[in-house]
C-alpha cells in the first residue's frame, strides 16, 4: 500500500547524489536487539545520521567525512573508526553495510526481481540480501520506504517515513 500519492516525479535513483529520510531503523542479529527513530542527512562527501528513541529521547549522533565514522552518544560517549562498518562492528557488535547503504536504500541496485512497475523488489549485493517491500507510491520513480537489508543472522529493517532530496 502506498504511503503518499501526491509526491512530485522524482530523478532517476542513479542521479539522486544527496538525500534526507526521517524514519524508524530496526536491527538485529540474534538476541542483539536495537530499535530507533532515524534522522539521515547523506551527501556523496558526508553523512550525518542523528538515532532517538520511539519517545524521542536522543541516543546517538554517527558522522561519516574524508576523516572517517564517529558516534557520539548522549551522555557523550565517542567512538571513532576508520569507516562505517568499522564503528558499526564495535558499536553493536555487528558491522552494517553503512558504505553501500545509501544507494541500496534508493533502490539504486541491479535487482535480481522487479516489481510491475519495473521497481527492485529484491537484490543482492555484497553478500547481502535486499527486499523493497513498500514504496511511497505506484508511480516508477517512486522510492522505497521499507527496506529489509539480511545476511546471516543479521536483519535491518528501515522505514522511511519522508524522503528529502536535496
Amino acid at each position: 500500500m502506498p504511503v503518499q500519492t501526491e509526491i512530485g516525479p522524482r530523478p532517476a535513483r542513479a542521479d539522486i547524489p544527496a538525500f534526507s529520510i526521517d524514519g524508524r531503523v530496526a536491527a538485529h542479529q540474534e538476541s542483539n536487539r536495537h530499535y530507533a527513530n532515524i534522522s539521515w542527512r547523506h551527501t556523496s562527501d558526508s553523512d550525518d545520521i542523528v538515532l532517538t528513541t520511539p519517545l524521542g529521547q536522543g541516543v546517538a549522533e554517527i558522522t561519516r567525512d574524508v576523516g572517517g565514522a564517529r558516534l557520539v552518544t548522549a551522555d557523550k560517549r565517542a567512538v571513532a573508526a576508520v569507516d562505517w562498518e568499522a564503528l558499526s562492528a564495535q558499536v553493536f557488535g555487528f558491522a552494517l553495510p553503512l558504505d553501500g547503504m545509501p544507494r541500496w536504500l534508493l533502490g539504486d541496485v541491479t535487482p535480481t526481481q522487479r516489481d510491475e512497475q519495473g521497481r527492485p523488489l529484491a537484490a543482492s549485493v555484497d553478500g547481502w540480501n535486499v527486499r523493497y517491500l513498500g514504496y511511497e507510491s505506484d508511480a516508477p520513480d517512486a522510492l522505497p520506504v521499507l527496506v529489509e537489508f539480511q545476511r546471516g543472522d543479521i536483519e535491518v529493517r528501515l522505514k522511511v517515513d519522508a524522503w528529502q532530496l536535496n
